[in-house]
């Protein structure tokens, strides 16, 4: 099962596109609106990403060079009432993986899912540096001006996701689902906790956290030098 995004103004097409995926037991979560899609792929991650290309506010292909310009790896599959060469070229060239014109049929479409499903990961960078930090996932270390940071599993992993994805802001709903894998323990309070423990770990004294509180939102990973106040 996979976690999809679909975008897509059309609500008739979005539900029967909704529940061809829903036979192959995916979970689609539905938006119409191209803000609300980049609001979603900023606060979340997804498997797959189905992106109708003319959308309001912002068109599918400008959600697409930002995705891919932050570093998305998440494969997209573009929707689009336009077959001409050109058209299509212009998103595969953006980092579309694959295009699919309306309109088409859903065995089609379940077809095209699978086949991008199927291709493996990309590479993952094993070691990560920002600002004074250095993770280096093969070794399973992390360094702060040098210095070797001992860290437990869940603060390696949060540290991780952080780095992974600087000066982004995350909803703490959003972290846990990356983070944490039980969903037993995968509350607020626990990541309010783990956030504290690792601001006490990689802080320096006298300098700004790298881990920011962006209040009634959540946190995001912010050079030490960077002048922001944060809360605990």
């Amino acid at each position: 099962m996979a976690k999809i995004l679909l975008v897509e103004d059309d609500p008739n097409l979005a539900k029967l596109v909704k529940d061809w995926l829903a036979l192959d037991t995916h979970h689609v979560e539905t938006v119409h609106d191209g803000q609300e899609a980049q609001n979603r792929l900023k606060a979340d991650q997804y498997d797959l990403l189905i992106l109708d290309v003319n959308l309001p506010n912002l068109s599918g292909l400008e959600i697409l060079k930002s995705f891919r310009a932050a570093g998305g790896i998440t494969p997209i599959l573009m929707l689009t009432g336009r077959d001409s060469v050109a058209d299509k070229e212009e998103g595969l060239n953006e980092g579309a993986d694959d295009y699919l014109t309306k309109p088409f049929h859903g065995k089609e479409l379940v077809a095209r899912i699978k086949a991008l499903l199927r291709r493996p990961p990309a590479l993952v960078t094993k070691v990560l540096m920002f600002d004074s930090l250095t993770l280096d996932r093969e070794h399973y270390q992390v360094t702060n001006h040098g210095k070797e940071v001992a860290l437990v599993p869940t603060e390696f992993d949060l540290l991780e996701f952080f780095m992974r994805n600087p000066n982004r802001v995350f909803a703490p709903e959003a972290i846990l689902n990356r983070v944490w894998s039980s969903t037993s323990d995968a509350t607020v309070d626990a990541l309010t906790s783990c956030v504290k423990r690792l601001r006490k770990k990689i802080d320096s004294p006298g300098q700004q956290s790298f881990i920011r509180t962006i209040h009634g939102v959540g946190y995001k990973l912010q050079s030490a030098q960077a002048a922001e106040t944060i809360s605990d």
